[in-house]
């Protein structure tokens, strides 16, 4: 299988020589579970689409530090670009910011969240269980890093995990389309660097939470990435 990651940010130059830059992560991550996976990197962010959305087999859009809201060009370009993917029943999963594009693009409303900032490791639980689902614990946890939530989703949308902080963590449309708010990619020293670089951002009750979630479990992010392919192949 041939993956198009779709990059919408850039990892910050003093970090990406421990972590690599976001597809990296990803490529890392799902090579773990699936060595025989092909992948091209398009970056979005520089205005970088596929000239046909057959290029491969699917897409999977990254996390990013800006908000879906924003006007920039290239926003509005992969919107557009997902909105055809949909029309097409192209199969894509989205991340984080991934995950609220495609709210946003497809219907849904995506707005920064009353109740603050959530970072470090959160537990989702499964209201549903979908068939690319391994039958294991609904209790999903991951490490998260946002402000902004999907407030309300696209139509057609199962909503099939959240959290009292966050309800629409996880959701599905149709066959095609797989979101998460969370970042299966992330590793938690990675998390740890982006808590301490917004501590002031993110305040200090939630930075305090994050920090000390990272000794208090285990992300589950090989879990999610053998769903994210099992979903994909499904």
């Amino acid at each position: 299988m041939k993956l198009g990651i779709l990059k919408t940010d850039t990892v910050r130059p003093e970090w990406s020589p421990r972590f690599g830059e976001y597809p990296d992560m990803f490529i890392a991550l799902l090579s773990r579970v699936d060595p025989t996976l092909e992948f091209v990197v398009y970056d979005a962010e520089a205005g970088e689409l596929p000239d046909s959305i057959d290029e491969v087999d699917a897409f999977l859009i990254t996390g990013s530090k800006s908000s879906v809201y924003e006007d920039k060009p290239w926003i509005h370009q992969l919107k557009t670009f997902v909105a055809r993917l949909h029309e097409a029943k192209k199969k894509l999963v989205g991340i984080c910011f991934g995950h609220q594009l495609v709210a946003d693009a497809l219907g849904g409303k995506t707005e920064k969240y009353q109740g603050g900032w959530g970072v470090g490791l959160h537990r989702h639980r499964f209201a549903a269980t979908p068939g690319w689902h391994d039958g294991g614990s609904e209790a999903l946890d991951i490490l998260v890093s946002h402000q902004d939530q999907v407030m309300r989703t696209a139509p057609g949308t199962q909503v099939l995990a959240g959290s009292d902080f966050c309800k629409n963590a996880v959701c599905q449309i149709d066959e095609h389309i797989l979101t998460f708010q969370g970042h299966p990619e992330f590793v938690p020293e990675y998390s740890r660097e982006i808590m301490e670089f917004r501590r002031e951002l993110i305040g200090e009750t939630a930075y305090t939470a994050g920090v000390a979630s990272l000794t208090g479990g285990e992300p589950q992010g090989e879990r999610v990435a053998r769903w994210i392919l099992a979903f994909l192949r499904g």
